[in-house]
């Protein structure tokens, strides 16, 4: 069985709102040395021990229902095979 990962961040150029709320309540909790925070999402994908082309697939995924390409970006990671 193979799981894989998919991490969607918003790309560098898009403002991060959520992020900068975090990043605005950060002094509260006495945390003052933060230049920046990025929230994203992470999206694990488990497959049959007999799927074929993985990778492909899981690429497949990301782009064309868990990324928005126009803001986002993703990165994939197979944990298990």
């Amino acid at each position: 069985m193979a799981r894989v990962v998919v991490d969607v961040m918003l790309k560098s150029e898009i403002l991060d709102p959520q992020g900068e709320a975090v990043l605005g309540a950060l002094p509260r909790l006495g945390v003052t040395d933060v230049s920046s925070v990025r929230i994203g999402k992470r999206v694990e994908i488990e497959f049959d021990e007999n799927a074929r082309n993985v990778e492909e697939q899981s690429r497949v995924i990301a782009d064309q229902l868990l990324a928005n390409p126009v803001i986002e970006s993703f990165a994939i990671s197979i944990e298990g095979a």
